[in-house]
């Protein structure tokens, strides 16, 4: 793909401890540790600089065998932001540099997807993260805690994420609460947006971010990216066309990862 307007970092966070996947970004695919597909993704997206930052010896092993910068961070990171956080001080990066998070367990990333969010916040200035979504109609998906919502306002800044269905539309779907079987797709204008978990970040953002007190909103619904709305950071959302390809976070998703890869990869 063509270089980025734009020069970015992505940043890779992988730890060992994975509660329904143990070792996770070692799990094999397609004859490479997962961290190192990530990677490889991140690095067709155009990014300036890869870096694997893990708190794991063998993590970082791994990653230098297959020819990736690696890095040391503290175990008791609570979140990926929090590792990001602790690599962009080490770094020392200037405030406007832009770092991607490209989550260790998506090693089937879309690289154009990850240039398009840097791209998408350094096209605006204003906002200290950028993050990306698209359009659900089906009241399965909408309805499902699991997946979270985002509301958009003209400018396509995040309003508010949530896990519950918004925004409600209220005459579609009042007739038939509580039966969510029941509930029909959103009518326009309700359009509904899922999440995509890709953030970039400016490192300004990431630098203080440890330091921003949680917040009520972010406690009760369990999405740490509520922190920075709460403490009035700007998050700008790239609508994508179509839905991302799962991440790894159960043995089946990895079964089928590496299916995938052993029908491409000789």
């Amino acid at each position: 793909m063509t270089a980025p307007a734009h020069p970015f970092i992505a940043v890779v966070p992988a730890r060992l401890a994975s509660t329904r996947l143990p070792n996770k970004p070692l799990a094999d695919i397609g004859g490479k540790p997962m961290v190192v597909r990530v990677a490889e993704r991140a690095r067709a997206s155009g990014a300036s600089q890869v870096l694997i930052a893990s708190d794991a010896q063998a993590v970082l092993d791994a990653a230098r065998s297959h020819g990736f910068e690696a890095v040391m961070t503290r175990p008791d990171h609570p979140s990926g932001t929090d590792r990001l956080a602790e690599v962009a001080t080490t770094f020392g990066w200037s405030e406007d540099t832009i770092v991607v998070n490209v989550q260790g367990d998506e090693p089937l990333i879309d690289p154009a997807l990850v240039c398009d969010v840097a791209s998408h916040l350094a096209a605006n200035p204003d906002c200290a993260i950028a993050t990306a979504a698209h359009r659900i109609t089906d009241p399965a998906e909408i309805f499902n805690p699991n997946v979270v919502k985002v509301v958009l306002d003209a400018r396509s800044l995040a309003l508010y994420f949530s896990r519950a269905p918004i925004p409600w539309a209220r005459d579609a779907w009042q007739p038939h609460w509580p039966n969510v079987a029941a509930m029909p797709a959103p009518p326009a204008p309700a359009t509904v947006y899922r999440h995509i978990g890709l953030y970039a970040y400016r490192a300004r953002f990431l630098r203080a971010y440890p330091a921003l007190a949680r917040s009520p909103i972010e406690e009760v619904e369990a999405l740490e990216q509520l922190r920075a709305m709460w403490h009035g950071e700007r998050i700008a959302v790239l609508v994508a066309a179509d839905a991302p390809a799962p991440g790894v976070d159960t043995p089946a998703d990895l079964a089928r990862v590496q299916a995938l890869f052993g029908l491409t990869t000789q």
